[in-house]
């Protein structure tokens, strides 16, 4: 494992940290809305680092310790993002690499995947969705819980940890969830901004095709009690990308809790094999 490094990226600055040995394949991390590289947990990087991969985890511009914008009008769009993670494997020196994206960020991954083909070596989507109209909504129990008062620092703190308890259909570990926004308070550069302005980018795809024009082996990785973005969510991926792949986490909720954590590194390095 590296320490955090700040790295000046496409005029702004990203932090990431890496585990494993560069030689290795490289894996990409790029976690959902709001989310620093924090959610993807330390120890589930080490764990595919060991199994010979070169991880990289990073803070997506206006989470953790990357450059953060005006509050709700954060002037950029998910191509921003998109070229974010591919200047940020040129400031790693990494030519290409396995990308995995989480929810929203697989919006971000197909733009990759689609507009900088040779930067990607392969792509995993996990717990996301083409966007189609059509696919069903968030489970009628899911609750909405509104906007906290940021003049409130616990109220702020209880409210991600029960949005995080409503998307874990069960699979929910209070304590490591508390620790995990606690730290992720703690690193921000303005939390409010980290909580807003992901929702208020402008949400453009591709300039050169969707989900069909993939080039690349694709794995959709999605939890059968995914309360926010159900299952069908999940095949209509696979059944967008011809021969993607689909592995179904039963009994797994939006995020990827720890006792998936197994399952998902065995199915990443198998897909990963011999793409080097």
């Amino acid at each position: 494992m590296t320490t955090e490094k700040i790295h000046p990226v496409n005029g702004i600055e990203l932090c990431a940290q890496t585990y494993g040995d560069p030689a290795d394949p490289a894996i990409l991390l790029i976690h959902g809305a709001t989310a620093s590289m924090l959610w993807w947990d330390a120890e589930l990087c080490a764990a595919l680092a060991a199994r010979g991969r070169y991880v990289i985890r990073y803070d997506q511009r206006d989470t953790g310790r990357s450059t953060s914008f005006p509050l709700g009008a954060p002037g950029y769009a998910m191509s921003d993002l998109a070229a974010d993670a591919a200047g940020l494997l040129d400031a790693l020196g990494v030519e290409r690499a396995h990308v995995v994206a989480q929810s929203m960020s697989g919006g971000t991954a197909l733009i990759l995947g689609v507009d900088h083909p040779s930067r990607v070596a392969s792509l995993t989507f996990v717990s996301s969705s083409t966007g189609d109209d059509g696919l069903p909504p968030p489970s009628p129990d899911f609750p909405h819980l509104g906007t906290p008062d940021f003049s409130d620092p616990a109220g702020v703190e209880e409210y991600v940890v029960r949005a995080i308890e409503a998307e874990a259909a069960g699979r929910f570990d209070e304590a490591s969830a508390r620790a995990l926004v606690q730290q992720d308070m703690a690193r921000a550069r303005d939390y409010e901004s980290v909580l807003t302005n992901h929702y208020a980018m402008t949400f453009d795809g591709p300039r050169n095709g969707g989900f069909p024009g993939l080039a690349v082996p694709v794995l959709v990785l999605h939890g059968d009690a995914d309360p926010l973005l159900p299952l069908p969510h999940g095949e209509a991926i696979r059944d967008a990308v011809p021969g993607a792949e689909l592995v179904v986490l039963r009994g797994m909720g939006h995020g990827l809790s720890a006792p998936y954590w197994s399952v998902f590194v065995d199915e990443l390095v198998k897909h990963t094999e011999e793409r080097r």
